[in-house]
């Protein structure tokens, strides 16, 4: 699967975010941005995502999901 695919995938599932993927052959880095993580915990926030992506991990199209980097809009601008 390409990494625009799950991106889509993401945002289409985790509405009003912005997603990056990286895949290495089975395996995929996320990070996403969007205000429907605004007061959800790290956990809740890593299984919001897992749930979006939970057919493809069930289909072994993705193996493993190396990290997931989830933050509201706010929080991703104080990175910057």
């Amino acid at each position: 699967m390409q990494a625009q695919d799950i991106e889509a995938l993401l945002e289409q599932q985790l509405a009003n975010t912005n997603a990056t993927v990286n895949v290495m052959g089975s395996h995929i880095d996320i990070t996403i941005v969007g205000d429907v993580f605004a007061g959800v915990s790290r956990v809740k926030k890593q299984q919001m995502v897992y749930a979006a992506i939970a057919e493809l991990i069930a289909s072994g199209e993705v193996h493993a999901v190396d990290f997931i980097k989830a933050y509201t809009r706010a929080e991703w601008d104080q990175l910057a």
